[in-house]
């Protein structure tokens, strides 16, 4: 039987503060804990994923810029972190300048598709448990062109939608976004779902978030809610993800029910993941069982593509 197809998942949102960066980190560990081998790509100059999963600032000697510069492959800038199979392609302040430096290029928009591109070459060699099965890039906190160059890679767009008013006006521009990008960049590119993010249950208000957003974009949201928690704000200031920094808070919990719908999803689109705890993926004991083993082991710019 064909290995799967690395699946590539961008998760962006041009509004910050949403737990975009917070998701990727957590969404891809409950991912490796279930037996995927996971890549999270930063492509945030603020390098929050990077130092939410342990990479010190100082150590960061290449990183995602140098992939989008052509002067690294994604394989040479890949760091371990201290989940096994869940690995991390740093980012650095160098990411500031980028946009500037390929303005000119008729191919600005696929610097990170040519990488990845060539990086599924690679696994496509590679057998068994140690081939990337997932990769998550974590965009910047608006639609720039880093956020292109992410959507016209990716194979799905997640979307992290925080429980409040103002999250909602942005949501709309986002969604014209991902069509222009499906029309002119990524014919493949489809919305793989909107996670509900920062629920607070005593706030009416985020109630009527949540009912209106699934009344407007129906089963494209997950059924998952990840709730406001203050042990996931607690986990990256110690360089960890919430699951490993506290797994029976609701925060960790509602994470790896999210892990569950995304794999769930990924089987209905026909997406087959590759890792080796196919046969526990959907039950949350078998979640608790994989994670035990872990312990022990801005507005939008008119863009010219």
């Amino acid at each position: 039987m064909p290995a799967a197809a690395t699946r590539i998942l961008v998760l962006a949102n041009q509004k910050g503060g949403v737990g975009k960066t917070t998701t990727a980190i957590n969404l891809g560990t409950a991912l490796a804990a279930i037996g995927e081998k996971v890549l999270i790509v930063d492509l945030d100059p603020q390098g929050n994923a990077s130092t939410g999963l342990g990479i010190d600032r100082a150590s960061r000697k290449i990183s995602t810029y140098d992939v989008l510069s052509g002067q690294q492959r994604v394989g040479a800038v890949l760091r371990e972190t201290g989940v096994p199979r869940l690995f991390i392609a740093p980012s650095t302040l160098d990411l500031v300048g980028f946009e500037l430096e390929i303005a000119a290029r008729p191919d600005r928009a696929y610097c990170l598709k040519k990488a990845l591109d060539v990086f599924a070459e690679e696994q496509n060699q590679v057998l068994g448990d140690e081939r990337f099965t997932y990769v998550l890039l974590d965009c910047p906190p608006s639609l720039n062109l880093l956020t292109m160059n992410a959507m016209a890679a990716a194979h799905a767009v997640l979307v992290p939608l925080q429980c409040e008013f103002f999250a909602l006006e942005g949501l709309s521009q986002l969604l014209t976004t991902v069509e222009q990008v499906k029309n002119s960049l990524n014919p493949g590119l489809t919305m793989h779902g909107i996670v509900l993010t920062m629920f607070d249950s005593r706030n009416t208000l985020a109630a009527q978030v949540v009912a209106d957003v699934r009344g407007f974009m129906g089963d494209k949201v997950y059924e998952t809610v990840i709730p406001r928690n203050v042990r996931v704000s607690e986990a990256p200031s110690h360089g960890k993800p919430v699951l490993l920094y506290d797994l029976k808070c609701s925060g960790s919990q509602a994470y790896l029910k999210l892990a569950t719908e995304v794999i769930q999803r990924e089987r209905g689109n026909g997406a087959a993941a590759g890792g080796g705890g196919a046969d526990r993926r959907d039950s949350p004991s078998g979640f608790l069982r994989a994670k035990a083993k872990v312990v022990v082991c801005g507005p939008l710019k008119q863009t010219e593509f």
